[in-house]
Order: structure tokens, then sequence, then C-alpha cells
């Protein structure tokens, strides 16, 4: 959502000329660059176990970030308030962390954006307000939730039901005289049912996350949260844990996209491939994997969990084709990065909040759909293994080696699925995967879960792919 200028100043009871002074008290001591992030959250949860509400409540986070950037060296400093002399004393320090020459080229897109936000490109309009609305409002979506959970399998012990919200009011500048501002929203529910039979005990969660107002909470996504929690759990509870050994994989379509997200994406990001420290820092404009597959990083989705209208450094959002036809064509740019590379920021400059700096993250990252069938990519296997829900994944940058927990599968036996599996792990390298892919199918689908991405400090992203076929990777079973 995009208010006007005039609610964002008044939000942090600043205006352009104290802006201007604040950047060059933040230049004053030798910084070629420096950047003010203005934040002012409100956040909201509830959360219903088994009937009764356990817990809920609001709070807001209020605040500036200042930082200054001179050469190889960056200086940031905060203030849990915008009165004039505690955002003084935090350019002045953010001034001397920094200080000294530089002949480093200024940072920025070299063509200064100074055009004001446009709310009708606006990417996450908020139709109900989730500010200003009584908690017990929503309580009412959690219950039917509940209700419609229970009612589907008499198996299920427990049912948690949680509601998370923020919204987010943003005001950017910088010394290039960019201005920028922002207001985002984000709703998420999340689910989790235990089943009980016998003495065998399962549980299952799904969740659902969005940029936008309450009005996600509707009798349709309580429904389809409800049919997707009991769905394949009698497999759940049949499920066995097979041989292991290495064999071809084929992965489910949505959720599957978190291998591509830690195997592959983080190692996409720049300021590992800038310090040399990413298996993929000498692999710009090489062939990594087939022809005709694309692999991209999406800021732009409406209502997508990763979008933006513009990052967190006032860079619009925007489409990057990291992937293109197989070959490496981009890393995932920051300011400081695209400096580096002589190159235009990607938009993925991206901080947890105002109390930090940006870094190169990513927000959704997906490959897109290929030209094969589904089934026919399971139908080529003779022997394997199809997984569609992972969990616990650990990735090592440099080496581009992956471990994920598999959470459900199926071994595929001569073309077909048959017994469901559990209690695995697939072990793989990055760059090996990728060359391997033997085919991808033409149903991407983009998970709606709330998936939040951890790298020194934690983001909301999400992530996406078609079914696809990689010929060997290591299945740690029995």
């Amino acid at each position: 959502m995009i208010e006007s200028k005039t609610y964002y100043f008044n939000t942090f009871q600043i205006d352009a000329a104290a802006l201007d002074r604040l950047v060059t008290e933040a230049l004053s001591t030798g910084g070629n660059y420096a950047d003010l992030y203005f934040e002012n959250t409100t956040y909201g949860s509830l959360l219903l176990r088994d009937g009764a509400v356990t817990s809920g409540g609001n709070h807001i986070d209020f605040g500036v970030g200042i930082r200054v950037l001179s050469g190889e060296k960056t200086g940031y400093a905060y203030s849990e308030s915008t009165a004039w002399e505690d955002m003084l004393a935090s350019a002045r320090a953010a001034a001397q962390i920094a200080s000294g020459p530089t002949d480093v080229s200024p940072y920025g897109t070299r063509n200064p954006s100074r055009g004001e936000p446009n709310p009708h490109a606006d990417r996450y309009p908020i139709g109900q307000p989730w500010r200003g609305t009584p908690m017990s409002t929503f309580l009412p979506f959690l219950q039917k939730l509940e209700a419609q959970v229970r009612s589907r399998d008499t198996r299920i012990v427990k049912v948690i039901a949680n509601l998370a919200f923020q919204v987010s009011d943003i005001l950017m500048y910088n010394s290039d005289r960019e201005l920028k501002w922002d207001t985002r929203p984000m709703g998420s529910v999340s689910l989790t049912a235990v089943f009980k039979q016998g003495n065998l005990t399962e549980n299952k969660s799904t969740s659902r996350s969005f940029r936008c107002g309450a009005e996600m909470l509707t009798d349709a996504l309580a429904t389809e949260m409800a049919t997707e929690i009991v769905k394949g759990i009698d497999d759940r509870f049949a499920a066995k844990r097979p041989k292991g050994g290495q064999m071809p994989v084929v992965m489910g379509a949505g959720a599957s996209g978190i291998l591509l997200h830690e195997a592959m994406g983080h190692a996409f990001e720049a300021d590992f491939n800038r310090k040399g420290t990413s298996i993929f820092a000498d692999k710009m404009g090489q062939q990594i994997c087939p022809k005709g597959i694309q692999i991209i990083d999406d800021g732009t989705l409406r209502g997508n969990r990763g979008s933006l209208n513009f990052d967190d450094e006032g860079i619009p959002g925007q489409k990057t084709y990291m992937v293109e036809d197989g070959v490496l064509t981009s890393y995932l740019h920051d300011r400081i990065s695209a400096a580096h590379y002589g190159v235009r920021p990607t938009g993925n400059g991206r901080r947890e909040s105002f109390r930090y700096a940006p870094i190169p993250r990513m927000r959704s990252t997906y490959m897109e759909s290929g030209i094969a069938q589904a089934s026919d990519l399971i139908a080529e296997v003779s022997k394997g293994i199809y997984v569609d829900e992972f969990s616990n994944g650990q990735v090592q940058i440099g080496e581009g080696d992956f471990t994920f927990y598999v959470k459900s599968g199926y071994l595929i036996e001569n073309g077909k699925l048959t017994q469901p599996v559990k209690d695995i792990n697939i072990i793989g390298n990055g760059p090996a995967a990728l060359a391997d892919i033997r085919g991808v199918a033409n149903d991407l689908a983009i998970d709606p879960g709330a998936w939040t991405c951890g790298k020194e400090q934690s983001v909301p992203v999400s992530c996406g792919i078609p079914t696809v076929l990689i010929g060997k990777l290591t299945v740690g079973g029995e």
C-alpha cells in the first residue's frame, strides 16, 4: 500500500530539509554514500490451541537506521527514536565507523530514481486493514478453521491454529536524493494437527502467507487449509524408511522449490560471489544447467510474500533472470555488489528491520515451467524416489553441498509411485544437481506458505518449482 508522502513525514516527524541535514552529517567524515531507513511496524498475533485462545497481542517497532559507505567500510547505527538529537547522534556514529578517504565510485544506480512511488503500481493493496481492527474480530476465522479440521478426521487429537500479521510503514532517503516510501502488509495463518492411530502418532502442518490485508481470512481459505492438513495422512501412517543409495529423484511442484532456494539461490547472492566464497563465483556467463531452463528471483508477483514495491535500499522491485536458457546471467545485487560488478542493482537489498544494514537476499525464487508432463517424468524412472515436502535443509555455500530432510514422498518403481516413504535425507551438490536435470514439467507452482529465510537476519520469501527430474542424488535411508 502506498500512502501520501505527508503520511510518512508525519509518522516519523521528519521533513525534506531534515533528511538532507542527516545525510550531510552522515557524510561528514569522508564517506561517499549514505542512506536512511525509517520503519514503523505494527505486529499482531492470535493463537488458538484446541479451541482455547492461549496467546495474542499487538506491539509496535519504530526507529531509523543510518548507513554510511566508504570503500569497503560500512558504518551503521540506529535509533529507536526519531527525535532530532537521537538521529543526529546515530548519523555521527555511522560516519565515524566508516570514516576515511576512498576512491570507490558512488554506490547507486548511476541513474538516480527521484520519481515518487506510484499507488497505481502497488503490488500489495490492503482491502481490510489489520491495524485498528480488534483482535477478537479474527477469532471466528480460527475457530471455523479448527472446526473444519476436526470434522475431517476422527484421529485428530490436537489442533493448533495461529494468525500473525504485520504492517510496516517505510521511508527511505539517500545521498543521491532518492526518496521512496511504502506500506507493506503481511498476513500469515499456520495450522498444525496431531493424529493418533493406535500407538502411532503423526503430525502435519501447513501455512498461508500473503502481502495483503485481513480480506485474506475467507471461508475458502479455511476450507483449503483444512482439506490440505488431512490430505495424505493415511500415507503418513503407512510410510516406511526405504533403502538408501544414489538414485533418480523427482521433485514435486511447489514446496520442493525450497531446495532451489537453499541449494542454488543463496549461491547466486552477489555478496558471496563478490567475496569469492560461492561455488558460482567464477561461472558468470557459463552453461550451468541444460538449455531451456530459466531460474528467476522475482519481486513483482502481486500479493506474494516475497514481493516488494521497493527493496530496502529504495530500488524498485523487479524480476531478475539468474539463469537464462541454462546460462548463469545475473547474480542478486544490492547497491554494494552492483557497484563492485559495474551493473545496476536488482532490487535484492533487504534487511530484517531498521536495526540491520541491507544485504543481498532472495524474494520469490523459482524455475519456470518446461514442456514435459509430470507423469512422463515419473514414468522415466525405473527405481527412484518422488519427494514433495522438505524441511531442515543445510547448505555449504562454498562447496555447494546440501542436505535436506524429506517429510513425505514415495518410491518410484517401474515408472509408478508405490510405497510412501519418510525419515530420509536428500544429499547432493548444487552445481552437480543443476547440471543433472533430466526434465522439467509444465506445472510450475509457487508455494503460498510462510517461508522465512535466515542469513544473519530473517526476511520473508517464497519459492516454487515445476516437477523436476534430477538424474542422481544420494538418498539417505536404511
